[in-house]
């Protein structure tokens, strides 16, 4: 990420004449014979050109200070994967009752037909606005009458009541772009830090003087004016294992840093960690529910009157404030209803949760703090300033001898000490109510671990038959259990297993620990495969890989310039002894494997012996690192081509004659 500051220094002594936006369905010929090839000839559907302005209004009225934003985008779409840039959605914050105001939209589709531009012009009646949640909307609507070739163009207006993050801008979206533009216009009495996010450099920028831009209770104001364009932008293509994409993607960011009074003085808005600490430890939503011990005083005895030590006291808290008080569905750093109300009501945001947790931990004696932390999708916090907006979500830490927990209760299902992988996100900032706060990295704690070991034997008519074992901890026993609750009981799960394998069949199981969150989930399954080939058994085919198989490779750009974003290490081992009759022959068997990542990165290994009558196989993959940077993306590619290759062979067997 590339920091620097907008000094608004007002030293130019000439006003330079504004940018002009581009007329509107202006479209040339040369737009309507423009060919995907031009940037990418992958693409369904490129901008021609973006245009964006945003400057501070005054509302003498109300005094409040908002922001005006204007968007302007031209499309051309070149086949019907494209059409999907046709769907427009524009997000709205709501933030106490402030939100996001939506006006002025035009809209158009442009089709050349029999050598005639024709304009379908969007029905306003067609436009919908959808609340989503008490924190955000949409405005949503979808381009009129759209084909091959057509060029869409649309604009509106919105009015944001916030100033501190100043308007955004993103050069990069999943469609690449010709010509990305955007001005901002900041009053002199405002400093921001500015920061230029991705892997793309701008074609260019400059800053110019605007005269008497602003007027605040009758006197006027400079401003800068800041005009920042990219040109032949390539589309940002979203892969498997990475958090937010706007950590990613080219765009810049606008943070406020301190501002002038117009009537004399000066304000900070970037504060200290001291500053921070102090607030939040005294915020009534936040310090002061993590201090209602009182809360949990007649409840503590039933909670611990099991507990032998510290961990199974904070062991049994924590399960006592994950079984008793369910999410809601709204995450948070600040709880929305306050302890006692959330375990009245039995139901609570994170905040209410988790800051319940930390209560209730101390209640019992024992040293707990809150984490506050970004989540994956939200983005990676700012670790040059404190910026209270970049964290979105709150666990507790619980110190136990030399050993510290990180636990999150407002997630079903997750054993102790384990944060669900949306938490695992870079670092997160531990508050303590008496000492100063300090950055924490949130790791995982457990690795996603699978081990299968198959026992079977291949009948005299062609059929499999044995005892499949499954042992699941950490993250993949979480994905495990989740999907047992999803399916309402153990039966359905089994059943729904059986309906994803056509090819077995499973007879009698048994699951082991499915409310034992600390101890492995271990499947049992007696199994049948019809391995023979039509309905001759003289030749069987087997494929080892039927458990956990690859079939797509999930890393298919020629190059990824952000990290691969596991969240934890990953190891996957198989096992399996198949016994097979003594009139059978082996005539075909997958070739040994053993390829592994730079730098003890990963392994995968498997082996196939015959031997006795018996087959025995074995395979194991290993990712050891969390986190892979964008310079062994294409190892991983090619070491995920390999494995895919050898699990498309299959064991061949065929009756001695």
């Amino acid at each position: 990420m590339k920091y620097f500051y907008l000094i608004l220094f007002l030293m130019v002594c000439s006003v330079k004449s504004m940018a002009q936006d581009f007329k509107f369905a202006g479209i040339s010929h040369e737009d309507i014979a423009l060919k995907n090839t031009v940037l990418d000839s992958n693409a369904n559907a490129i901008v021609l050109r973006e245009f964006g302005t945003a400057m501070m209004d005054h509302n003498d009225a109300d005094g409040r200070l908002a922001i005006e934003y204007l968007y302007h985008v031209r499309i051309k779409i070149f086949n019907k994967q494209g059409f999907e840039s046709g769907n427009i959605i524009i997000p709205q914050r709501i933030n106490d009752d402030l939100e996001d105001e939506i006006r002025d939209i035009k809209a158009v589709t442009i089709n050349y037909i029999d050598g005639v531009f024709k304009q379908t012009e969007l029905d306003p009646k067609k436009i919908f606005r959808e609340k989503r949640n008490k924190y955000s909307a949409a405005t949503k609507f979808t381009m009129p009458n759209l084909m091959d070739g057509s060029i869409i163009e649309y604009t509106y207006r919105m009015r944001i009541p916030r100033i501190f993050n100043f308007k955004s801008w993103e050069f990069q979206s999943g469609i690449p772009k010709l010509h990305s533009e955007y001005i901002a216009v900041i009053p002199g009495l405002y400093n921001y830090n500015v920061s230029l996010k991705g892997a793309m450099k701008l074609s260019s920028s400059n800053a110019e003087l605007q005269k008497e831009c602003m007027r605040i209770s009758g006197t006027n104001f400079d401003c800068s004016r800041m005009t920042y364009i990219m040109k032949n932008v390539p589309a940002f293509i979203e892969e498997d294992y990475m958090t937010a994409a706007v950590n990613f993607k080219s765009a810049i960011n606008f943070e406020l840093s301190d501002y002038h009074l117009w009537n004399g003085g000066k304000r900070n808005v970037t504060k200290t960690w001291k500053d921070v600490d102090y607030e939040l430890v005294s915020e009534k939503s936040f310090g002061s529910q993590m201090k209602k011990k009182d809360a949990f005083k007649e409840l503590m005895p039933e909670i611990l009157k099991n507990t032998t030590d510290d961990l199974s006291k904070a062991q049994a808290v924590y399960n006592y404030i994950s079984k008793n008080i369910k999410s809601n569905g709204f995450i948070g750093i600040y709880s929305e209803t306050a302890v006692k109300k959330a375990l009245e009501t039995h139901t609570g945001n994170t905040g209410d949760i988790n800051l319940s947790l930390i209560a209730a931990l101390n209640a019992a004696n024992l040293d707990a703090e809150a984490v506050i932390l970004s989540t994956r999708e939200y983005g990676l916090v700012n670790s040059l300033y404190p910026v209270i907006t970049d964290f979105n979500y709150v666990v507790a830490k619980v110190n136990i001898g030399e050993q510290s927990y990180l636990l999150d209760a407002s997630v079903p299902l997750l054993p102790f000490g384990l944060l669900p992988l949306h938490c695992i996100n870079g670092q997160g900032r531990v508050i303590n109510l008496k000492k100063p706060s300090y950055w924490y990295d949130l790791k995982a704690s457990q690795k996603d671990y699978t081990r299968y070991n198959l026992v079977a034997t291949l009948t005299k008519d062609g059929k499999i038959k044995g005892e499949l074992l499954t042992y699941s901890s950490g993250y993949a026993a979480l994905k495990k259990r989740r999907d047992i609750l999803a399916a309402n009981s153990v039966a359905e799960y089994v059943e729904k297993l059986d309906e994803k394998m056509p090819k077995i069949s499973f007879g009698k199981y048994e699951i082991q620990n499915v409310d034992s969150l600390n101890l492995p989930l271990v499947e049992k399954y007696e199994i049948e495969i019809n391995s023979y080939n039509g309905t001759s058994a003289s030749q069987i085919f087997f494929s080892p890989f039927f458990i956990d198989n690859i079939s797509k490779n999930p890393f298919n750009l020629n190059e990824r310039t952000y990290p691969v974003d596991l969240g934890t290490s990953k190891e996957t081992r198989c096992s399996i002894q198949l016994s097979v009759p003594e009139d059978f022959v082996l005539t075909g068997q997958p070739k040994d494997l053993n390829i592994g990542l730079q730098e003890n990165g990963g392994r995968y290994m498997s082996n196939t012996t015959f031997d006795n009558h018996i087959i025995n196989f074995n395979q194991l993959l290993q990712l050891n690192k969390p986190i892979y940077p964008s310079e062994e993306y294409l190892s991983l590619k090619e070491f995920y081509s390999r494995i895919i290759q050898t699990q498309k062979t299959e064991i061949i067997f065929k009756k001695a004659k």
